[in-house]
């Protein structure tokens, strides 16, 4: 008559991880990697900047050349 209670996994985006790129987005912007997207390669800088920010705090550039 009454089904058993199952726990149920959620597949959401968590709030780590959006609070994570938020930062990196901010961190990227503040380093202009998001001027100026008109090449595959600048797009592409400004991904791997927003994913690795961390690296651009310790002064790593991320350009792709």
């Amino acid at each position: 008559m009454f089904g058993t209670a199952t726990a149920r996994r959620s597949y959401g985006v968590s709030w780590l991880g959006v609070i994570y790129l938020v930062a990196g987005g901010i961190v990227a912007a503040t380093h202009h990697y998001w001027q100026h997207l008109h090449t595959f390669k600048t797009i592409v800088s400004a991904v791997l900047a927003t994913i690795l920010w961390p690296l651009i705090l310790l002064g790593v550039n991320l350009h792709v050349h």
